[in-house]
């Protein structure tokens, strides 16, 4: 379940920053505004995941941390 997970970050969400920059560079003024929730969907996808890989990363630190002998 975990591999479809990533395959949608690493597919969908760069995909939608460039669905927005591109509507954002050659649409008319008015439908500017459309794409901008794309574009900010996108970023968060990103930003989120990497939030949470350095989160896990962190507790795993910690368990292997908390595992090894203190001298």
């Amino acid at each position: 379940m975990k591999s479809k997970t990533n395959y949608f970050y690493t597919l969908i969400a760069p995909l939608m920053i460039l669905i927005s920059i591109i509507g954002l560079t050659f649409r008319d003024d008015i439908k500017k505004i459309f794409y901008l929730p794309i574009g900010i969907i996108g970023i968060y996808l990103i930003i989120e995941k990497e939030f949470n890989r350095k989160m896990n990363r962190s507790n795993i630190f910690l368990k292997i941390k908390s595992f090894t002998k203190s001298k």
